[in-house]
């Protein structure tokens, strides 16, 4: 007979309050080895080229999984990475990001296996979040003719992951934010992209958008 298949999960039990105040004496010991000003250049301001709308999940650290460093991208992260236009939190990092530290991508990235999307597809009741897991039921419900006809959770799942980023990134493109800045002739790109937990690959939806051309007619200001 085969062994019975484990799933096996990244063992966290070493992560304790005391193991991050030793891990930041860590962090802070091997930054000045690479550059003894690597502290100071940091404290004197940010210019960040990106924004980085992600899921907060502990699993798709920004900066990690591109090979950047502190300083290089902007972050704002929530479940399931969505641009929801009555969320102010994410409107004022949005602002921010484009008018005062002149951004020059806002890129949208979910990721597959995530637990919002799944969450989304069940009829169950969660508490709270289901208010904002709606959202994500409002993308299934435009894209249900396709999403219906894949009788594999899993894949069906990673296909609404996918749409899921598509609708966000157009959703960031109606902000008033993100058209004045087009207006303005700001350069500004809007992209989605797609992480895998399974093999660490990025992949890049194809739906950047530089300008408000391509938009119905109904969400572009004049």
């Amino acid at each position: 007979m085969c062994a019975k298949k484990q799933e096996l999960i990244h063992d966290t039990s070493h992560i304790t309050y005391e193991s991050l105040l030793a891990g930041n004496k860590k962090f802070i010991e091997k930054a000045i080895d690479g550059d003894p000003d690597f502290f100071s250049k940091l404290a004197n301001g940010q210019k960040p080229p990106i924004l980085w709308i992600g899921c907060a999940d502990s699993r798709v650290p920004a900066n990690q999984i591109t090979n950047t460093q502190p300083g290089e991208i902007f972050v704002h992260r929530n479940i399931a990475n969505m641009v929801i236009h009555s969320d102010m939190n994410m409107l004022s990092v949005l602002d921010y990001s484009v008018n005062v530290l002149n951004v020059k991508h806002v890129i949208v990235t979910g990721h597959y296996g995530c637990g919002g999307i799944i969450a989304a597809m069940s009829n169950q009741q969660f508490g709270l979040i289901d208010n904002w897991l709606c959202h994500i039921k409002d993308v299934y419900r435009l894209y249900a003719n396709q999403l219906d006809t894949i009788t594999n959770e899993k894949e069906r799942a990673n296909k609404l992951v996918e749409y899921n980023v598509i609708e966000n990134v157009y959703n960031l493109c109606k902000t008033s934010i993100v058209q004045n800045a087009w207006k303005n002739g700001q350069e500004l790109g809007v992209h989605g992209w797609v992480y895998s937990l399974e093999t660490g690959v990025i992949t890049d939806m194809n739906v950047s958008a530089y300008d408000n051309n391509n938009m119905g007619g109904v969400f572009k200001f004049k």
